[in-house]
């Protein structure tokens, strides 16, 4: 096997050894607190790593969007939450899934998910649902403290076609926190909201089979979050510059990088890379305190430590410009390895993923749903 310094680039790479360390420290997180793992496979949109997690005790996976299910089906993945709104105008495309694999979806609308019912009578079958909750992050759900709250998990679980397993929520806006204090208040909301809704519930007489949650910076509370019976975080696979800033990782635990060359240096405080936005995104880095640049750069491919003295400051799509000291030895030729802000995106942004052990490139994962977006 050929290894890294005779890539060309700019490549994609994940140290596989890492990604097993992390998918077995989740599962056994999970299986401490007694809860169900279903990670996210949006963040490495491949089935063979979703085998992997699976093989490690994980009950399923989530998807993003039903082409990547579609994917995961294709490869035999049999068990595939969607925690993401789906219109009824994909009725087709569920119900061939249905004929597959075991489907779940989330609804927050009432008349979407009366919509869903009507197809589902229609074609006389059942789809497994739970109603998504606006935990605090503001984005898709319904919200808690309305007073229709209730009355719409009523409803939704008094629907024909429809079998309602319960509630869903995802702590998104834990990435916005400024310590472990506040990622550890925003899991600690997120539990409170559901088990109130869900006491509420049952005592109506509704039956609520599962609380699922699910985001990696606060999975590291999951054993206070007394009551949840599934987490799906996705990111913890490969983890990224984001995560290390909110201290859901430590360096060493990330693993994918992007091998990039430097291609120029116009100026002794300039450097330019051949990594730009079309490889690592145009996302900046969360966290606690600041995190500048599009990326984290160790200046070799050997050394451990990254340098934060140089930052790369812009990108275009084909450049990464950098900041550096004039002191600094990086000369156009020069391998570089940088730890992207966030790397789920990435993972969309590549055909392939260089499965690597230390420097030796062992096998070329295909991204098999990348793309796959509607």
């Amino acid at each position: 096997m050929s290894d890294l310094s005779s890539l060309s680039t700019p490549r994609v790479v994940v140290d596989r050894s890492k990604v097993r360390a992390n998918i077995s420290r989740m599962q056994s997180r999970a299986s401490a607190a007694g809860v169900r793992l279903r990670p996210h496979a949006k963040t490495h949109k491949s089935p063979i790593i979703a085998r992997w997690q699976i093989e490690a005790g994980a009950a399923g996976v989530c998807c993003a969007k039903l082409g990547e299910a579609e994917v995961f089906a294709d490869a035999g993945i049999d068990d595939i939450r969607l925690p993401y709104p789906i219109n009824p105008a994909n009725a087709s495309r569920v119900l061939a899934l249905l004929n597959r694999i075991r489907l779940s979806i989330v609804v927050d609308d009432l008349e979407v998910a009366r919509q869903w019912s009507e197809r589902m009578v229609a074609a006389g079958r059942q789809l497994d649902v739970l109603v998504k909750v606006d935990v605090g992050t503001h984005r898709c759900g319904i919200d808690p403290d309305s007073p229709r709250a209730l009355d719409i998990v009523r409803d939704v679980a008094g629907l024909a076609g429809l079998h309602f397993r319960g509630l869903l929520s995802h702590a998104g806006h834990s990435y916005l926190a400024d310590s472990p204090a506040d990622v550890e208040a925003v899991a600690r909301q997120e539990i409170e909201i559901l088990r109130h809704l869900t006491s509420r519930a049952r005592e109506a007489g509704i039956e609520v089979a599962e609380i699922s949650v699910g985001a990696t910076p606060t999975a590291r509370c999951i054993g206070g979050q007394h009551g949840v019976t599934e987490m799906r975080p996705g990111n913890y696979v490969f983890f990224d510059r984001t995560q290390v800033g909110l201290g859901a990782a430590a360096l060493d635990d990330c693993a994918m990088m992007v091998v990039s060359t430097a291609v120029s240096r116009p100026a002794p405080t300039r450097v330019i890379f051949d990594a730009g936005s079309k490889t690592l995104t145009s996302d900046g880095a969360r966290g606690f305190g600041s995190h500048p640049g599009y990326g984290l750069v160790f200046p070799s491919l050997a050394t451990r430590t990254p340098d934060p003295a140089i930052v790369i400051e812009r990108l275009s799509e084909e450049h990464a410009t950098a900041q550096l000291p004039a002191s600094s030895p990086l000369k156009p030729g020069d391998r570089v390895r940088i730890l992207p802000n966030h790397s789920c995106v990435v993972t969309n942004l590549a055909d392939e993923l260089l499965l690597v052990e230390g420097s030796t490139i062992v096998d070329r994962l295909p991204v098999a749903a990348r793309g796959r977006n509607t």
